[in-house]
């Protein structure tokens, strides 16, 4: 029995989780490590365009991988011949590549793992071991989801995040700034985490979101945007019929963009510096790096947020 009386804790609705039916975690790179784990795969082929956290299951088990490149769709480059036990791993880069991905399904099978830590709405696909990040798509500290249908034997332990909790009061409390390096703290703090159960506040907050709206602004914010400065993206990805973008991904070339934004108090991230490193300059991938600029559009914005992107993206 739980305990009854006493002092309130957080007042939180209770909705149905969208990834019911999935193993959850602590971290999308510990659902990564699980299926290399319970896989035993003996080499991976992953993307130069990608965040270097990916890399941290690879280096912690031992095993090899080898980059590859994608075109100016974000689908794989060269065809790859995958050997008995090496495995092919994905992106469904901003949310907007299910039916590529699913055509790679057709022809990988279950040598596919597919990422989408940037596609929380996307459907598993039977059979493809796929795994999601809770904090790239809504405010809580943790947490991922996998589908998998190789399951370890080794009982886990559960995480606790009430310590990763400071970067979403403070936005609240006071100012995304004052947060910014609470967040960064928290984000260095999942590096070297072991896999955990998803603490039972993350899990508590993911039944807390109304997921039906969150799909709806996303989706029309998004159409919104590519409607307004579509003409000036350099890069095309058409928002499919049940697709829920991460954000809008804007590839133009105009110097200081990133900068001028930011100064109004638009924050872009980059995705990723690493990858400068990885591929080369006259990559595509560098290109994506440091020219993409994934606008905004998430569910607590709105249309008046919206024309104030977009006004600083064509006048900054």
């Amino acid at each position: 029995m739980e305990p009854i009386g006493g002092y309130f804790s957080l007042e939180l609705p209770r909705y149905e989780e969208y990834h019911k039916d999935a193993v959850r975690l602590n971290t999308g790179r510990n659902c990564l490590e699980y299926i290399l784990r319970a896989r035993r795969c003996s080499k991976v082929y992953i993307p130069y365009y990608t965040c270097d956290v990916v890399l941290e299951p690879f280096m912690k088990l031992g095993i090899p991988y080898e980059y590859y490149y994608v075109n100016t769709h974000l689908e794989i480059r060269d065809e790859i011949a995958l050997k008995s036990s090496e495995a092919l791993l994905y992106t469904n880069y901003y949310g907007l590549k299910q039916r590529y991905t699913e055509r790679l399904a057709e022809h990988y099978g279950e040598s596919l793992i597919v990422d989408n830590t940037q596609a929380f709405f996307a459907k598993p696909i039977a059979g493809v071991d796929t795994f999601y990040s809770c904090r790239k798509f809504f405010g809580v500290p943790d947490g991922a989801y996998l589908y998998t249908e190789k399951l370890l034997d080794s009982e886990l332990e559960q995480d606790h995040s009430y310590e990763r909790m400071d970067s979403l009061t403070k936005r609240i409390d006071l100012s995304p700034e004052s947060g910014y390096q609470d967040f960064r703290n928290t984000s260095k703090s999942l590096v070297g985490q072991p896999i955990r159960r998803m603490s039972k506040l993350t899990q508590r907050m993911m039944q807390s979101i109304d997921y039906d709206m969150v799909a709806q602004r996303r989706r029309a914010n998004f159409e919104l945007m590519h409607k307004a400065i579509g003409h000036e993206n350099n890069i095309v990805l058409p928002l499919e019929d049940d697709a829920v973008p991460m954000v809008y991904p804007y590839l133009v070339s105009v110097k200081g963009l990133r900068e001028k934004l930011i100064q109004n108090k638009v924050f872009v991230a980059r995705y990723w510096p690493n990858v400068s490193e990885w591929a080369g300059e006259s990559t595509i991938e560098y290109n994506l790096a440091f020219n993409m600029l994934p606008l905004p559009i998430d569910q607590r914005y709105g249309i008046k947020e919206m024309d104030y992107i977009i006004d600083c993206a064509l006048n900054c």
